[in-house]
């Protein structure tokens, strides 16, 4: 609920606080003594565009603030939650112009930007101005009055969950099928490059090892002839070092033991003559072992050429990097059988999620056809009350393809002459119409939806004596619940409200300035009989906006 609003400095208002009261507030005044200029007050806390040519003295600032009762108004919580604000009982907007232009808006003291005011403040104040279109010709609105009558929000809701899933789903589905596709575009020459290194097959080490192997077998001939030697010398020839060493043992040992160095001497060669008759033989075995094997080298050749084809190939240098990008191909190769898999099993999530949808959307639309022409049959007869006899409004509700909120396409037409020719609100409605339509719709759906305070400039306009009341009637009724503040001329309306403002002009030290005060039930009654007859009060003017007032 909108508790008061403060002004300071802005046009002719000095200073201004004027303290609003729940039910139907109604703001009268003569032509020119301010009205609009405390509604553009209002504007600039609601985000309008700010100018410094509003400011009364031009070397102060303007402050506007707007102090709200927003408790338990959910949305409102909601708001200030994603913004990381406080969360209070007192809700207060304020926007402050310097004399330099520059404007800085606040909410509870914590500064905030115009796009984050307009949020708010159009979960708190619904205005209703001439030619002011508004939601009413927006589908988002026209499916919220049509669920509100049906009684399906919630399910609506549910719906709503589901289908960010389904859509979060076919995103991931149309990610999945890019990889796919990328991934097919290289999955032929990857098939190449494994199957060649599959045909290769080498093992670890293998390249390292061969090549070895290679040098060995090309120095076969000369090692043979340096093994051969060497055998020679150790236990064949005229002087063998094996024979040699073994005749000196023999005639060592017989000295031994007179001396305890010259028995470790023997020992040690008796040691030595053991090592080198073992080397011997393995000379022996080893040259026995060695040979020049001309095909085995072919053999080796044509492995080492197959290897160092396919290092420089994928620029690497050993078997193991040639092992690791087999494996590595392996691996990406098995992804695009992975993808065909996750594709398929995400394509059944989402068709059997989309025959969720379908069932949870035929609910809701049934409910909204349900409610579809038994509302618009109200609408239309309430806009009989409110002086458009002729008005019609029609609800056509179109199945479509599944989308946010439904598969339901919803349109308000209307056909203000019986012309049977239904057109969009937004084409075919004037400001005074469509304010009119506004306060038909919302009274009907005022019991189910959580609605701010309405704020409605002029709703008047074109109507008179039974019409007027009726619109009386219907804003009284509306205010049951719901804060209602209404700018009028007609004393038909302000006669209904509940608390009754007056604006005026009033000369203060030689400057005109804007006052408004609350009247209290006299002064309201002498006001609308003003407004019946002219300045001059008559008997019969009073009586009538007694009867007025009381009724």
């Amino acid at each position: 609920m909108l508790q008061k609003l403060s002004i300071q400095n802005f046009a002719i208002i000095d200073e201004l606080t004027v303290e609003f009261q729940s039910g139907l507030n109604s703001i009268t005044g003569e032509t020119g003594a301010g009205k609009s200029i405390l509604l553009g007050a209002l504007g600039l806390v609601l985000g309008n565009r700010a100018e410094s040519n509003v400011l009364m003295n031009k070397e102060k600032k303007c402050v506007v603030e707007v102090f709200f009762s927003a408790g338990n108004y959910l949305k409102v919580k909601e708001w200030l939650q994603e913004q990381e604000m406080e969360h209070e009982e007192e809700l207060i907007l304020r926007r402050e112009i310097a004399p330099n232009g520059k404007s800085r808006a606040f909410v509870n003291d914590t500064p905030v930007n115009l796009t984050q005011l307009k949020a708010l403040t159009s979960l708190l104040v619904d205005l209703h101005q001439q030619f002011d279109t508004l939601e009413l010709g927006e589908e988002g609105f026209q499916r919220e009055v049509l669920d509100a009558l049906a009684s399906c929000a919630k399910e609506v809701q549910q719906y709503h969950s589901s289908y960010l899933l389904y859509i979060k789903q076919q995103k991931e589905l149309q990610l999945l099928k890019e990889q796919q596709l990328q991934a097919k575009k290289e999955q032929d020459y990857k098939q190449f490059l494994l199957d060649e290194l599959n045909e290769a097959a080498f093992k670890e080490n293998e390249l390292e090892d061969v090549e070895q192997e290679l040098k060995l077998l090309a120095n076969a001939g000369a090692i043979s002839t340096v093994l051969t030697d060497v055998t020679a010398f150790l236990k064949e020839g005229d002087a063998p070092v094996v024979q040699q060493l073994k005749s000196l043992l023999q005639r060592l040992q017989q000295y031994k033991d007179m001396n305890a160095d010259l028995q470790l001497i023997t020992e040690r060669l008796q040691s030595a003559q053991i090592e080198l008759n073992d080397i011997s033989a393995e000379l022996v075995h080893l040259q026995n072992s060695i040979s020049i094997d001309e095909s085995r080298m072919q053999q080796i050749n044509d492995r080492l050429e197959t290897g160092y084809k396919l290092q420089k190939k994928h620029g690497f240098h050993s078997t193991h990097e040639l092992l690791q990008i087999q494996q590595q191909l392996e691996n990406e190769l098995q992804v695009v059988l992975n993808l065909d898999q996750s594709i398929s099993d995400k394509e059944k999530e989402i068709a059997q999620l989309q025959i969720q949808l379908e069932k949870q959307a035929t609910a809701i639309h049934e409910k909204r056809k349900k409610q579809a022409e038994p509302f618009a049959k109200n609408v239309t007869n309430l806009l009989q009350r409110v002086g458009m006899p002729n008005a019609q409004l029609k609800v056509e509700l179109n199945k479509t393809v599944l989308s946010a909120f439904g598969k339901d396409e919803i349109s308000f037409l209307f056909d203000a002459n019986k012309s049977n020719r239904f057109e969009p609100i937004s084409k075919v409605a004037s400001g005074g119409e469509l304010s009119r339509l506004m306060l038909c719709i919302k009274s009907l759906v005022a019991e189910s939806i959580q609605l701010p305070t309405m704020l409605f400039d002029e709703i008047d306009t074109g109507i008179s004596g039974e019409a007027a009341r009726q619109v009386g009637i219907l804003l009284k009724e509306l205010s049951a619940k719901h804060q209602v503040i209404t700018i009028t001329h007609l004393p038909q309306i302000a006669a209904k409200a509940s608390a009754h403002y007056f604006v005026y002009k009033q000369e203060e030290h030689s400057v005109i300035k804007t006052k408004i005060r609350l009247l209290n039930k006299e002064e309201q009654i002498e006001t609308i009989a003003k407004m019946l007859s002219g300045e001059k009060l008559t008997a019969s003017s009073l009586v009538t906006a007694k009867e007025m007032v009381a009724g």
